[in-house]
């Protein structure tokens, strides 16, 4: 497994990492542990190194996951958790009060059986909160041995500055794909002026990019995809003609949708480390393998003139959920 650096920090990491979240969150049912476990050894033994979790995967059913399987191996592996809701719940808004901060770093220290958090991200941006105080805060947190790195996810430009001012930030944690590309407009000039990794999560836009969805598929009654408009049956059948790209330039590579979805993400910048999550075996087989997915200046020439002229249709959050991002 290839491996990449976050920024100018010295987190060195597997060139993809693995989004733990769907393990026990947002995408229906939680896996049986036992199979989870066994997809955690596997990554493991596949080359990943960096696994993503946080308190309100579940909550907490995610840290626990993790620190079950993933102590044999804690000295050859970055695990990265967040802060930042209240009570570690999503649905009760942001809490990142300083003192819950300390909280949860010392709540997710027990759960996931370490000594330290390698990289703490700020879930999201909390209003409330002077953004110099949760950095000052997770600063020492990290004087303090528990913490090694800060990181943020999916902030604004203003927010990253002011905390990147405070503790340098290692990573910001926010959506990005070829069918989410809004990063490109602020954040990843940001990013590179300060010495910031990019780790993108939904990197397969949420499973819609590996082409294993379509207008007809119906999703669990506990999918967070239900509520999310860009997974209206309407929008769906709108945004196919993404896939259909992924799919067209994929054969020609003798690859899969997916592969090349991620392949054109790692070749966007160097510390780039998209973070694509599965319960599947075969899936995350499939996944890693991008990482030997040559693309030539002349692909991605090719993929960004036929992808500029796509629409995609759909916002990728509901209203409520919207207001938090950005900030």
């Amino acid at each position: 497994m290839k491996k990449r650096t976050l920024g100018n920090s010295d987190l060195e990491v597997s060139a993809l990492g693995l989004g733990c979240m769907g393990l026990s969150f947002g995408y229906g049912p939680a896996a049986d542990t036992k199979d989870a476990i066994k997809l955690l050894h596997a990554a493991v033994e596949k080359g990943v190194t960096f696994f993503d979790t946080a308190e309100a995967y579940g909550p907490f059913a995610n840290e626990e996951l993790l620190g079950e399987a993933l102590a044999p191996y804690r000295d050859q592996i970055v695990i990265a958790t967040k802060f930042g809701f209240k009570d570690g719940d999503s649905s009760k808004g942001v809490d990142s009060r300083p003192e819950r901060i300390r909280q949860v770093a010392e709540e997710s220290l027990k759960r996931l059986k370490t000594d330290h958090i390698d990289l703490f991200y700020q879930h999201r941006v909390d209003p409330n909160v002077p953004m110099e105080d949760v950095a000052g805060t997770v600063k020492e947190l990290i004087q303090e041995g528990k913490v090694k790195h800060f990181g943020m996810s999916e902030a604004g430009v203003l927010s990253i500055r002011k905390a990147h001012a405070v503790q340098p930030v290692a990573a910001l944690q926010s959506e990005y794909s070829l069918w989410w590309r809004d990063p490109e407009n602020e954040i990843l000039p940001t990013l590179e002026e300060l010495g910031i990794g990019f780790v993108p999560f939904s990197p397969l836009g949420k499973g819609f990019l590996t082409g294993a969805i379509n207008e007809n598929t119906t999703f669990d009654k506990t999918d967070f995809r239900n509520i999310v408009p860009r997974f209206s049956t309407e929008a769906r059948l709108a945004n196919q003609v993404m896939v259909d790209l992924l799919t067209r330039i994929a054969q020609e590579k003798q690859a899969t949708p997916a592969q090349i979805a991620l392949g054109w993400l790692l070749a966007q910048k160097p510390w780039i480390v998209p973070i694509p999550g599965t319960t599947k075996l075969h899936r995350l087989e499939e996944n890693l393998e991008a990482v030997n997915i040559e693309l030539s200046a002349n692909d991605l020439k090719q993929i960004e003139e036929a992808a500029s002229k796509i629409r995609i249709e759909g916002a990728r959050y509901p209203e409520h959920l919207q207001k938090r991002v950005g900030n």
